[in-house]
């Protein structure tokens, strides 16, 4: 027997199976809208096509509150951007107010691009197209990226935020870190958005044997926020699911994140676990087997160095003083300024060269780091200045270098890293990513960008490092420039990807193929709103060295441009 159905509404029949009305119809359904489901058929029959039902109006159910939540969300900061923007131009004159308004309208724009990635992951995702990629990466600088991200929202609360590598065993592995970062950094933010001012979040980090000559990458959140009841972390993993009571309504979201981790976890083979309680906290401890570096035979170029460590942290000292003296490199722990500059004019009358002076995370007294480098700088200006800091690099690059600081190490650091790091110091390699805006001037750049006003603000940002830019509409025009040119024309090339006549990848690839003798080792870069793990890694296969996401992460785009500088 056929199965046999039909909507109808006070107007008869929507739509009905063929031999409708064959049985007596066993069953009324209201559905929204006013309409009614007449079911009718055998029990087996009846009860699929009614879990189909349910499935159904909980799909249209949750899309519509996805909807309405994302009206809301996404409302508010645009309403901002444009209020604000408003303002800007009635107060030109007043710089303060400007400069008000501007930060307010780059903290909302950097909201509302937050809630657009979401929603383009998800459809990504539920589309098939999400791909998983294997690239080598250092967990010191996941964890650095993380913090970068993460402390300025935790700081805002007044929360204590821990972070413990203690169990870091292994330093580098291959897997997709662009993932990691966005998982961590969304089950923390999670965290900092649901604890209250004052709260505590603690991150853990570290690693263990996962068989078959891999490793479990494990991470751990804890937090004394408000958790969240049983009935909801039954339903924490379904799109557009959020807390809602009286102390969150004004939290904005989209819904979407734990169910992204999820289904990111899932395909990285990973798994979660959530445990929270109501008014007392929530733990979430997430689990992925990855691939590690094995440990090869390295040469130990720190053996005899002596480096001078401004650094009042007890932790951290311990860990200086594990690595080197595992490396056979001599090791002056002082808390604060004073200290160091007494240290300094001991080696001196004993006759000890001081290698390198390194500037910790905390420094005692007045703890100006900059002033520090700045009178060590100009009393001893070949000494090597290291700063060892959670800082944003590119944020203090400027001033840092400044005051005499050439080389950077992120927190959290761990033993390779650091070796790597003063040893690149020590022989006067720069790894610290160049000066904030580098001087480029006799360097010409190939800008690739079709939209006018994307061109526009490019050549103008560019323009600061006083580079000769030269901009093609399409990939077509880009291929023909770099041809026309002679042999190291360009120092660095930026490819918008999506572009008429030609795209960006067929551009590079005709670029790498055209037989010049640059044409293999010009660096390129994707400048792209396309901003996908699988993204990123269709341009590498193109052809291209890396990927700057749009809207142009300043920052980002000046680390790539100093390598412009040749």
């Amino acid at each position: 027997m056929k199965r046999e159905y039909a909507v109808a509404d006070e107007s008869g029949i929507l739509f009905a199976t063929p031999g409708f009305g064959g049985d007596e119809i066993t069953e009324e359904i209201p559905l929204s809208g006013g309409k009614t489901l007449l079911v009718c058929g055998r029990d087996a029959e009846r009860r699929e096509l009614l879990e189909k039902l349910r499935e159904a109006e909980e799909t249209i159910s949750a899309k519509e509150f996805f909807l309405s939540n994302m009206s809301h969300d996404m409302r508010t900061p645009m309403n901002a951007i444009m209020g604000l923007t408003v303002l800007a131009k009635k107060h030109i004159d007043e710089q303060a107010r400007v400069s008000d308004a501007l930060d307010k309208i780059e903290t909302a724009g950097s909201h509302l691009l937050s809630l657009i990635n979401n929603v383009l992951d998800m459809s990504r995702i539920n589309s098939g197209q999400m791909r998983v990629v294997n690239e080598k990466f250092s967990v010191g600088d996941l964890l650095h990226e993380i913090l970068v991200i993460v402390k300025p929202l935790a700081e805002q609360k007044n929360h204590v935020f821990r972070l413990d590598t203690d169990g870091v065993r292994c330093e580098a592995y291959f897997g997709d870190a662009l993932r990691l970062r966005q998982i961590y950094v969304n089950i923390i933010s999670n965290a900092v958005k649901y604890t209250p001012p004052g709260g505590e979040i603690t991150v853990a980090v570290s690693d263990r044997d996962a068989g078959d000559g891999r490793r479990a990458l494990l991470f751990r959140c804890t937090d004394n926020g408000i958790g969240m009841s049983k009935e909801f972390l039954d339903r924490i993993y379904l799109p557009f699911e959020r807390v809602e009571d009286s102390t969150t309504s004004k939290i904005e979201g989209t819904g979407l994140g734990m169910s992204i981790v999820k289904k990111i976890l899932d395909a990285m083979g990973g798994t979660i676990d959530i445990r929270s309680k109501q008014g007392e906290g929530t733990e979430v401890f997430v689990s992925i087997p990855l691939s590690a570096e094995a440990d090869g035979a390295r040469e130990n170029r720190l053996a005899g160095k002596r480096l001078l460590v401004l650094e009042a942290d007890e932790k951290l000292c311990g860990m200086y003083a594990r690595t080197f003296g595992s490396l056979g490199a001599d090791f002056v722990p002082v808390p604060e300024a004073e200290a160091a500059f007494s240290a300094l004019a001991d080696a001196d009358m004993r006759g000890e060269k001081i290698d390198a002076v390194i500037l910790g995370q905390r420094i005692d007294g007045d703890g100006d780091r900059m002033g520090i480098a700045a009178y060590l700088n100009k009393s001893r200006p070949a000494l090597p200045l290291i700063l060892i800091s959670e800082d944003n690099w590119p944020e203090i690059e400027y001033r840092a270098q400044r005051c005499g600081i050439g080389h950077f190490i992120p927190l959290p650091v761990f033993p390779r890293t650091l070796e790597d790091g003063i040893a690149a110091a020590l022989e006067n390699v720069s790894d610290s990513g160049g000066a904030a805006y580098p001087d480029l001037s006799g360097r010409r750049i190939l800008l690739a960008e079709d939209n006018l006003i994307n061109r526009e603000i490019a050549m103008e940002i560019l323009s600061m490092t006083g580079a000769d830019v030269s901009a093609a509409e399409n990939g077509q025009e880009a291929v023909e420039l770099f041809a026309s040119e002679p042999e190291g024309t360009f120092a660095l090339i930026l490819m918008d990807v999506q572009m008429p006549v030609m795209n960006g990848y067929e551009a590079v690839r005709r670029i790498r193929a055209s037989g010049k003798a640059d044409a293999e080792t010009v660096p390129i870069y994707a400048m792209t709103a396309n901003t996908f793990a699988e993204d990123i890694a269709k341009a590498r296969e193109a052809g291209m060295n890396g990927h700057i996401a749009k809207p142009i992460d300043i920052n980002a785009l000046m680390q790539v441009l100093q390598q412009a500088r040749g």
